[in-house]
């Protein structure tokens, strides 16, 4: 008997120890359904936060209704829809701005402490300014549902700008190419901590405005749609101007946390912060150009954004390579950047492979190729991880741990939170439903890079909180409707119901 028990004992040690040697685990686990319920949301932090992410753009629909005025992504789709995947739109989308009442209560079903949402700034100020009217049933939906979560016990956690900028600014002054841009986001953004604040204990400044400026005017894939002529756009530069828009994007992000601190922080208790989204880079080999070429990449993604914000000027290998078509902070600009949010937002999907590129054609310069690398997806024929439904998304869960090693070690340590962690599944209108709720390496995805998310915090990185991607299936930008990044199924040929998938099953397991 004494035998029986001390083999058990050691059975229970060694699954102890796969558990909190994670980096391994996710090499050595038989990762099945059963066995990813043995990890809960006990093995995190008491305090920390768990929720699911969803955007204005991708979900509300109701476009025209209720004295909503156009954003970009309107006017892109539509005039544009051979850029779409599927050539749609989000007019619809999967209708949350009529059934958020519904999907709230999905929510509590499945046990989530938070849920992070965007505003739509047109649905609030339907001409982008105040001097054009503010639209009180845009007030109304939004403390409605802020309400409705908070009555689930459902934390909001709020994106003011989550790439859907009011169409009337892009008419009037090109919106984010001009410097006037930082006025009319502090002028909405303070309707919103007034109207709000009082509930709203979470907010981000902007969502990943690294690939709304590389997309959005660099290679025209994304709204408004602008890029250099040599690649296919009808107006724009993308030697100037993504970076004149990060620059004017990082002036309004530090205005509105100014305005914040100084004028609700004190009597609304909340905190303010800025979601950035990077791709790991792994050095393609162990040379010393390949090691310079990932940082470069990381440099021109992540430190981009970061570099301004802790120590107030753009990294030096993107200043060395720009040059003169990167825009300067004056010595005031730099000291109000500096600090200016309470907590970084990560969004992290994939990694990718990195080694020295060429040196940028001078009659083709290009954000997209000034960082001088090349990005691949192999080594020696090898992938770095399994393929999901995007051709840029490859599964490399360990990428997030060193992600988050990296920011803590360079950026001083700052307060973090997961704000996207996804993987997306082909829609394929053919399967049976019940098919399509089997997304057993959803479960996977999640249940990995939560591994090493543990493995994080243990390594002393300061993370309080994780929002997958996404609540529901819905509408992917560029990518339409071709691809489902939810754990709840949307049936698009049946008036848009709701189904849970596995994976959301699983995740209420995970949080009971």
């Amino acid at each position: 008997m004494l035998e029986q028990y001390t083999l058990v004992f050691q059975t229970l040690t060694i699954i102890f120890l796969i558990f909190a040697f994670s980096t391994f685990a996710t090499e050595v686990l038989d990762r099945t359904y059963d066995i990813s319920l043995m990890m809960n949301r006990r093995n995190f932090p008491d305090d920390f936060v768990f929720g699911f992410t969803s955007s204005a753009g991708q979900y509300e629909g109701a476009a025209f209704e209720d004295g909503r005025g156009p954003s970009i992504w309107d006017k892109f789709a539509h005039e544009y829809p051979d850029k779409i995947a599927d050539g749609s739109n989000g007019d619809v989308a999967i209708d949350f701005y009529h059934r958020y009442k519904t999907d709230v209560g999905i929510l509590k079903d499945i046990g989530l402490d938070a849920f992070r949402f965007s505003i739509s700034w047109s649905r609030i100020l339907p001409y982008g300014k105040i001097s054009g009217g503010v639209n009180d049933q845009g007030i109304k939906f939004y403390n409605n549902l802020i309400d409705e979560l908070l009555a689930a016990g459902i934390r909001p956690f709020v994106t003011l700008d989550h790439w859907d900028i009011p169409q009337a600014l892009e008419d009037e002054y090109h919106s984010l190419l001009s410097d006037q841009f930082v006025a009319d986001f502090v002028d909405y953004s303070n309707i919103c901590f007034k109207e709000f604040g009082d509930r709203v204990k979470h907010w981000i400044t902007l969502n990943e405005p690294a690939t709304f400026s590389s997309g959005g005017y660099a290679d025209g894939s994304l709204a408004p749609g602008r890029c250099s002529s040599w690649l296919n756009c009808s107006e724009g530069n993308s030697a100037t101007e993504p970076y004149l828009v990060t620059h004017h994007h990082l002036l309004a992000h530090a205005a509105v946390v100014k305005l914040y601190r100084d004028k609700y922080q004190g009597n609304q208790k909340g905190e303010i912060g800025i979601t950035l989204g990077c791709h790991w880079m792994e050095p393609l080999t162990d040379k010393q150009e390949d090691i310079e070429a990932a940082q470069r990449g990381v440099d021109f993604a992540l430190g981009w954004f970061m570099d301004p914000l802790v120590y107030g000027h753009y990294p030096q290998t993107m200043r060395d390579l720009v040059g003169d078509r990167l825009p300067k902070f004056s010595s005031q600009e730099s000291e109000m950047l500096k600090g200016s949010f309470d907590f970084i937002g990560i969004n992290y999907y994939t990694s990718n492979y990195a080694t020295v590129g060429p040196k940028s054609d001078p009659d083709r310069l290009s954000y997209l190729t000034d960082s001088q690398i090349t990005i691949t997806y192999e080594r020696d024929g090898i992938p770095i991880g399994p393929a999901a439904a995007s051709s840029w998304l490859r599964i490399y869960p360990k990428g997030l741990w060193e992600l988050l090693l990296y920011v803590k070690n360079k950026y001083g340590d700052p307060t973090i939170y997961i704000t996207e962690n996804g993987m997306d599944q082909v829609n394929n209108a053919t399967i049976p439903l019940e098919e399509a709720l089997d997304d057993d390496m959803r479960i996977d995805f999640y249940y990995s890079h939560l591994l090493y998310l543990q493995k994080a915090i243990a390594d002393g990185v300061k993370v309080k909180g994780f929002f997958g991607w996404t609540f529901m299936d819905c509408y992917e930008w560029s990518g339409g409707y071709t691809v489902r990044f939810g754990i709840n199924f949307v049936d698009y040929n049946d008036n848009l119901k709701r189904y849970p998938k596995m994976s959301a099953l699983w995740f209420k397991k995970f949080l009971e």
